[in-house]
């Protein structure tokens, strides 16, 4: 049975480590947690650390109505050869000198992917062609292409150059494939490039403020904001009255609150009742949190 304090659920902000898949660190959570409800919300790649999403208990709810589609990193990018995988866990396909590189030619290169860009997927992606994923085509030994997709890269910013490794922070739309800006600024300068290092620092309204490590969560386990604290974090919010809350604990409507998209609605006492959205002239229930007789 889960603790006490879990049983309402919430998120938890997990810092990721190296190594681990997304799945590993919800198996884990699991584990610390004692209890099986735990999801996640977007994918970090293994050799990625930094902000997971995950839902707890009642808080899996959330996870697919989560405003998760601005994102930011940083990384480096090591200039000079370019990979299977687009980082360091590929093969190296080419090589090439990039000492002769000027900083003016970097700053060009990332300028030219900033703002709304097409971009090209990495084939090791888990985009799926025809029902399948491009990284198992890849391992089966297919030739896969990936057409351009629209992205929002709204900064690409240099912090620092040592030798071959740029330093960078990203800020982009969901959908956007750091490794594939690493690869395309080493091609932009011909002399190949791909990603060695990648840190989530924000997803959404979650950033590092808010994780804690494994270990962390080992030592001390709980959630990182509970479902109010969630529903306050990244939704609009709307209170109502205690029978507005009975309506809404039954599933029923309210007058529309003049909120655009997706919005958390809070009983007079502050617990989270519903996420709802406007539709019609009326408040229509996305998913009930606190549905009556819980």
């Amino acid at each position: 049975m889960p603790d006490a304090g879990l049983v309402a659920g919430g998120i938890v902000v997990v810092d990721k480590p190296g190594g681990m898949t997304s799945h590993d660190v919800v198996s884990r959570l699991r584990r610390i947690l004692r209890t099986r409800k735990v999801g996640h919300a977007g994918t970090l790649d293994p050799m990625a650390t930094g902000v997971l999403v995950c839902g707890v208990e009642r808080g899996t709810k959330l996870l697919g109505h989560l405003a998760l589609d601005t994102k930011a990193y940083t990384a480096t990018i090591r200039l000079g050869a370019a990979t299977t995988t687009d980082d360091a866990e590929g093969e190296v396909v080419s090589s090439a000198d990039a000492s002769g590189v000027g900083d003016e030619a970097i700053g060009a290169a990332m300028a030219a992917r900033t703002g709304e860009i097409r971009q090209v997927p990495s084939s090791v992606s888990a985009i799926k062609i025809d029902g399948k994923r491009a990284y198992a085509r890849v391992r089966a030994g297919e030739t896969v292409e990936i057409p351009a997709r629209p992205v929002t890269v709204s900064a690409f910013t240099l912090l620092e150059r040592r030798g071959p490794d740029l330093d960078v922070v990203v800020e982009c739309s969901s959908g956007t494939y750091v490794r594939a800006l690493a690869r395309d600024v080493g091609a932009a300068l011909g002399v190949g490039g791909h990603l060695t290092a990648l840190r989530r620092t924000r997803v959404g309204p979650f950033d590092l403020t808010h994780a804690r490590t494994l270990e962390e969560l080992e030592a001390e386990p709980g959630l990182s904001l509970d479902l109010a604290g969630a529903v306050a974090t990244a939704f609009p919010r709307r209170d109502v009255d205690a029978g507005g809350a009975t309506d809404v604990a039954h599933g029923k409507r309210l007058p529309a609150a003049g909120l655009s998209g997706t919005y958390g609605v809070f009983a007079p006492d502050g617990r989270v009742l519903a996420l709802m959205a406007d539709a019609g002239g009326a408040a229509k229930p996305v998913v009930v949190l606190a549905p009556a007789g819980s």
